[in-house]
This record gives C-alpha cells, sequence and structure tokens, in this order.
C-alpha cells in the first residue's frame, strides 16, 4: 500500500470523505477506487458508490481475493443504505469466510456487522439477536463496537427491554466518542432521543394518554387487558395472543375494547368490521361466527357476554382494559414507519421487509400518494418511495416483526 493510499484509508476512518477524495479523487488503479467508492458512500453518494466498489471488485479479480472480498462488503453495506434488500446473503456470508480465512479479523466483524443490520431491517430480530450473540466483542474497534451496541440497543427497544437498550446505548456513545467519528455520534444521539418521543398511546376510560417506550414496558407488565393496535395483538400478563393476520376478530376485539366496560351495538360491530353501512342477516349471521371465534381467542383472559343491544367486554379478574394504539393510526401505519426513516425504499424491498406480496405494497403506495403521505422518484425498475421524517414520536412500535413484549 503506497503513502497515498494509506493517508486515504486513515482520512475515511475518522469520518473524513472529502479529505480521502482530495488524495485519490483522480486515481483509477482498484485500491483507490474502493476508496473512492467509500467516500462517495459516506458522503450519500449511494449509486456512484456501488459502481466504484463493483469496478474495484473486478479490477483486483480472483487472484487478490482479500481486496475483493473487502469490496463486496462494502457494496453490501451500500445496497442495504440503498435499501436493495434482494440480494443473496450467502454472497456476503462467503465474503465474511473470505477475511476470516486470511485473518483480517476487523473487516470480517464489519461484515457479520452488516448481517445483522440487514436483518434488523427484515425485522428478523430472533435471527439478528443470535448472529450478534456470536460475535466476540472483545478488542472491537471503537467504530465496529459502536454500530454492535447499536444494533444490541435497537433488537432490545423493539423487544420492549428499555433498560437494557440504554444501557448498550450508554456504551455504543462511549465508543463512539472513542472513535471520533460524527456519524456515529448523531447516530447513538437520535437513539437516545427516541426514548424520550412518544411511541403509543393509551385508550383507556375515555381518556388518551401519551406513552413513551419505557411506559409502554411498564403497561404491558401491570397485568391489565392490553389491546394492541401496534403489534395487533391482546396481552394479559404473561399472555400474547396474535391477531395479525385475522383483521375481523381484531376489529371487533378492538371495538369491545375501546368501549369497555359499556357494551357495544350490534350495528356498531358490524359496520366496524365488516365496513358496511346496510348490515343485512348475513351481516348478523356472520358477526355471531366472528363473536364466537373471539371468545375463544380470549378466553383466558376475559369473557365476551351477550347484551341485549349488543356485546361487552368482561375481563377476568379485576384487571383494566386498555387500548394501545400507534401514534400514527390507519392501515398502513408499518409502512409509513418504515418509510420514516428517510431513506429511498424499493417496494420489492418494502414487501420484503413487511411479509407481504409486492402488489399489496404497491396498492397502499399509490394511495397514500394519493394522500400527499409520500412520494416517488424515478421511473419503472428504478422508482424508490420516500415519505417526509415521521418527526415527534418514534416508530419503533410499528416496524415489522416487533417481538411479543416479554
Amino acid at each position: 500500500m503506497d503513502s497515498t493510499i494509506a493517508s486515504a484509508a486513515r482520512a475515511l476512518a475518522v469520518g473524513d470523505p472529502l479529505g480521502a477524495l482530495k488524495r485519490v479523487g483522480l486515481r483509477g488503479d482498484p485500491p483507490a477506487l474502493a476508496l473512492r467508492g467509500i467516500a462517495m458512500a459516506q458522503l450519500g453518494e449511494y449509486p456512484r458508490a456501488r459502481e466504484l466498489l463493483r469496478k474495484a471488485a473486478r479490477g483486483f479479480g480472483p487472484r487478490e481475493p482479500l481486496a475483493r472480498a473487502r469490496c463486496v462488503v462494502a457494496e453490501l453495506e451500500v445496497a442495504l443504505a440503498l435499501r436493495d434488500l434482494g440480494g443473496s446473503p450467502r454472497t456476503l456470508a462467503d465474503a465474511s469466510a473470505t477475511l476470516e480465512a486470511r485473518a483480517d479479523r476487523t473487516n470480517a466483524l464489519h461484515a457479520h456487522l452488516v448481517a445483522v443490520r440487514r436483518l434488523l431491517l427484515l425485522g428478523r430480530l430472533d435471527d439478528a439477536a443470535a448472529a450478534l450473540a456470536r460475535l466476540d466483542a472483545s478488542g472491537f474497534p471503537p467504530p465496529l463496537l459502536a454500530v454492535a451496541e447499536l444494533a444490541a440497543a435497537e433488537i432490545a427497544l423493539r423487544s420492549l427491554r428499555t433498560a437494557t437498550a440504554r444501557a448498550a446505548l450508554g456504551r455504543a456513545h462511549e465508543a463512539a466518542v472513542r472513535a471520533r467519528v460524527p456519524a456515529l455520534r448523531a447516530e447513538v444521539d437520535a437513539m437516545r432521543a427516541a426514548l424520550d418521543r412518544p411511541a403509543a398511546r393509551a385508550l383507556h376510560g375515555g381518556g388518551d394518554r401519551s406513552l413513551r417506550l419505557d411506559d409502554v414496558e411498564a403497561l404491558l407488565a401491570s397485568g391489565a387487558v392490553v389491546v394492541d393496535a401496534c403489534r395487533r395483538g391482546l396481552r394479559a400478563g404473561a399472555t400474547w395472543r396474535s391477531l395479525a393476520r385475522r383483521p375481523v376478530p381484531f376489529a371487533l376485539l378492538r371495538a369491545l375494547a375501546e368501549a369497555w366496560p359499556r357494551d357495544v351495538d350490534r350495528h356498531a360491530l358490524i359496520a366496524r368490521a365488516f365496513r358496511t353501512r346496510r348490515p343485512d342477516e348475513t351481516h348478523r349471521a356472520r358477526l355471531r361466527v366472528e363473536i364466537g371465534r373471539l371468545r375463544a381467542l380470549v378466553a383466558p383472559v376475559a369473557r365476551i357476554d351477550a347484551t341485549a343491544r349488543g356485546f361487552t367486554l368482561a375481563p377476568h379478574g379485576e384487571r383494566a382494559v386498555v387500548v394501545l394504539v400507534p401514534p400514527i393510526d390507519g392501515d398502513q401505519a408499518s409502512l409509513l414507519a418504515l418509510l420514516g426513516d428517510g431513506a429511498a425504499w424499493s417496494t420489492s424491498a418494502l414487501a420484503l421487509a413487511l411479509a407481504t406480496s409486492q402488489r399489496t405494497v404497491q396498492r397502499a403506495l399509490v394511495a397514500l400518494e394519493a394522500a400527499g403521505r409520500v412520494r416517488s422518484i424515478g421511473r419503472a425498475r428504478a422508482r424508490r418511495w420516500l415519505s417526509p421524517s415521521l418527526a415527534g414520536f418514534t416508530p419503533l412500535l410499528l416496524l415489522p416483526a416487533a417481538l411479543p413484549p416479554r
């Protein structure tokens, strides 16, 4: 490695992409192309960064597997920034194995952290936690330690373990200070701020109260019967019933919980669950069937009693009933939460993250665009979707595959 390349690499390590470009901006050899690609990525020019890194990898060729593997890892990290989640994880695993085989521990750890971050974007929290637990953090360079602790904090936050998240963010802050990389410190500060912003609203007794993440954790640990509209389920103590794939029973349960301790008229339940203003006998028959199914689902924590005008929710014991709703309500809350990170997402990446079909995502985006809540850039396969940053609250509870609280 010549002195110019070494100097540019040191500049990139401390977050100075302009300093690196001053040294290698006019060079076209593979090491310089790789450093230029990383510099462009740090400046947010991701398409150009990806192009340079691919060109560098081709320049190194099969005779320089170590340098080629480093370029592959950097390119895949750029793909995450572009929200391109469709690639095979095998490519990253092969590059990581090459780095480990050649004793490049720092870059191998970096590759593992890229894999963890990809799993987080896809909402696969169990897999991300397992992959992170396999890493030995002893001797991590400060920048990688900060990234690892940020990943641990995000897993804890989305699992509603706020004390664990605060501890991980404290360690991430210390590592970011030692790393002297402003972008890392900004990322840590942004996640810390999420702890102090509203994360949900609690509807109880006709009132509407904003909750932070630690308030949500305390509510779920209180033993109350919580109808969770963020993750579409029912929680009471250690009991969790998911209704994420049962929209009609969940709509009925939410209507009963919002009215508790009063009953709900049958016509109101039909309008809420079946979205019709002119109910007939078929709707009333279907309501009886769905109420029967809902009774079986909630039996461990509550009864559903028939009244003269409708039905009422009756929790076992002296438990209160609380409805937990997201700060932004509506069917597309999780989609807006993903887009709210400020990155440009493709419909295929959104479909992967939400575990739904691409066509479903496209229909939702068209409706949101008509309402002025999202916008698109590019055309055809290059089309990407953005939305304004969701300021004022944290969307962590709305992200896909959030774990049921423990």
